[in-house]
């Protein structure tokens, strides 16, 4: 909603699938399963082709990654946006202004995802973004980022099953964030907002760190 909402702000021309659109397939490939990935992806690309779609955001780096690099196989071929990298630029060229100060000057730490970050490498764009609305805070990194970053616990299709054994990752990673002395985890793939805010409860940290989306923390500061 928040994405959708700054849309609008910029005045950009958009449309959704609405019920046509399902899953990229990207749990299920990750998951071992082929064959459903491949009949999910064939299914979306009919979808896509019949409305001869060229430009696709998404808010999801593994739907960004599929799309961009394993649907082009498959007969989709698309340009493929990540949801930071159009606010970069949307704020670079002053189609979003930050407008408040909700976020000015705060200490924040940013979670790499790995399908935006160590599979696609970037880096630079969600970090611009968080930059903008913190108008000389602090990015305070972990103890592991970018190219040395982590998952958060949920990628390959860890997210649907319990880990029996061995450490949370997720807990692990929000121990990392924790030790940053930073009230505020930036996310930006839907995932990692589930992982690391069940890390937060699980761990006992819910007074000392709280989770939010780059795009909710960006609609957060128009105003």
């Amino acid at each position: 909603k928040s994405f959708v909402r700054l849309l609008n702000r910029a005045n950009i021309s958009f449309g959704v699938l609405g019920n046509e659109e399902s899953c990229t397939g990207d749990p299920a490939k990750r998951a071992g399963n082929e064959f459903l990935f491949q009949m999910q992806a064939l299914t979306n690309i009919k979808t896509l082709n019949s409305y001869n779609v060229k430009k696709i955001v998404t808010a999801c780096p593994h739907c960004f990654n599929t799309i961009k690099n394993e649907y082009p196989g498959l007969g989709g071929s698309y340009e493929v946006v990540h949801h930071t990298q159009l606010l970069d630029e949307l704020i670079s060229i002053g189609k979003i202004k930050i407008s408040n100060d909700s976020f000015k000057g705060k200490r924040i730490t940013f979670h790499d995802p790995c399908y935006l970050g160590r599979h696609n490498n970037e880096y630079d764009a969600p970090r611009n973004v968080l930059q903008s609305v913190l108008k000389g805070g602090i990015i305070k990194e972990m103890e592991q980022s970018k190219s040395e970053s982590f998952c958060c616990g949920a990628g390959g299709g860890n997210m649907w099953y319990e880990i029996k054994t061995g450490d949370r990752i997720n807990q692990n990673r929000v121990g990392q964030a924790v030790d940053t002395n930073a009230k505020t985890i930036a996310a930006a793939c839907n995932f990692c907002n589930i992982m690391l805010e069940d890390g937060v409860k699980t761990t006992g940290n819910e007074e000392n760190i709280k989770v939010i989306d780059i795009a909710e923390m960006v609609s957060k500061s128009l105003g």
